[in-house]
């Protein structure tokens, strides 16, 4: 089931613009490309049906979950050589429960750095310096990642 006006399932459906599309899909997940500023090989894995808990998930959903990180991880790996990948549930907005999402995103030593951060904090100081990733950079990536899924 696709929520009209839930920021997840409109990217999903189509109903707004998302660089790179839909780069992955199977057993009930969507992979794609990060919409906000985590940088430019950030991936989300969220549940194609709208679902604001994990304790929400189906049973077969939740088995695929496990090797779908596992696989989004790998590839993010692989294409960005990173020191550490972040894997991260994201699953408010304004304090409300939104659709849930799993944020796979690689640091290096030169992001942790340039924010003069690392973990939770990381995150926090990349979404309040506001930098979305370049639309083509986003796009070439989510072409090498959605090869490497096929």
């Amino acid at each position: 089931m696709s929520v009209e006006g839930c920021l997840g399932c409109d990217l999903t459906a189509g109903r707004r613009p998302l660089p790179g599309g839909v780069i992955h899909e199977a057993d009930g997940w969507v992979v794609e490309h990060c919409f906000g500023p985590l940088g430019v090989g950030t991936l989300i894995v969220k549940p194609r049906r709208h679902v604001t808990r994990v304790a929400d998930l189906t049973e077969d959903e939740a088995a695929a979950l496990g090797p779908l990180l596992l696989r989004a991880t790998q590839i993010v790996t692989e294409l960005t050589e990173p020191e550490q990948t972040y894997v991260t549930l994201w699953s408010h907005a304004g304090g409300v429960p939104v659709h849930i999402h799993f944020v796979v995103q690689p640091i290096t030593a030169a992001l942790m750095e340039a924010h003069d951060a690392y973990g939770p904090v990381l995150q926090a100081a990349m979404f309040e310096a506001g930098v979305l990733p370049p639309e083509p950079e986003v796009e070439a990536f989510a072409d090498r990642a959605r090869q490497l899924f096929a």
